[in-house]
């Protein structure tokens, strides 16, 4: 194959290949691979209600976290993007600002809601027993992108580019005894929360604002 056409393969080829989203989104950086667990670490409880099928993080099993520990330099200001997709009846979350522990439920940060149509009445979207919100703007067994952005003393929570939840952390306001829920800064988790839900993660990216 002469340069030339080999040049004109290597177009053709990069116009048709797709791309990930971070990739296709200025500034967005991903933390997920696709096919491991490199950068990522689960709470010391129950491992195995993670795992990764066809190019997904899929949390199914007894509770445990998984924490993003891929980056030393703690997030305080970003836009995260996840693509989640939910069974019937499944529950589950994303951490934010939070920190990694080695079981219980993560003390701290912020749990952004995922559930659609879980018993529980706090819906996606809604930033847990801070904002919560009724109604899901979401649907089971179809992907959404659900887009986390902090900046300052704001929190702003949007499903597939709908806003869902906005948040403005009062002046003055104090850390909590048992959950902390109060901006500061840390990583990313998601939840695994009971053997019934079966939630997919993918596309996670994530584009620093500080």
């Amino acid at each position: 194959m002469n340069h030339k056409l080999a040049l004109l393969v290597a177009s053709i080829v990069s116009i048709s290949a797709p791309l990930v989203a971070a990739e296709s989104e200025k500034g967005f950086v991903s933390l997920f691979d696709g096919k491991s667990f490199n950068g990522w670490k689960t709470a010391n409880e129950n491992t195995s209600s993670f795992k990764i099928v066809d190019g997904a993080i899929v949390a199914k099993g007894e509770r445990c976290h998984l924490y993003y520990a891929g980056d030393s330099k703690p997030f305080k200001n970003f836009e995260l993007k996840v693509d989640v997709m939910t069974e019937p009846n499944s529950n589950g979350g994303i951490y934010i600002h939070t920190q990694y522990q080695e079981t219980g439920w993560p003390k701290y940060g912020f749990e952004t809601q995922v559930n659609n149509t879980h018993t529980d009445w706090k819906k996606t979207g809604s930033l847990y027993d801070v904002v919560n919100v009724k109604e899901s703007a979401a649907q089971d067994n179809k992907w959404w992108t659900q887009h986390v952005i902090v900046q300052g003393n704001k929190v702003t929570v949007k499903v597939d580019g709908k806003t869902v939840m906005e948040y403005t952390e009062p002046a003055g306001k104090e850390a909590g005894k048992d959950f902390t829920r109060k901006i500061a800064e840390g990583t990313f988790a998601f939840q695994a929360h009971d053997p019934k839900s079966v939630i997919r993660y993918k596309n996670v990216r994530v584009k620093r604002l500080d």
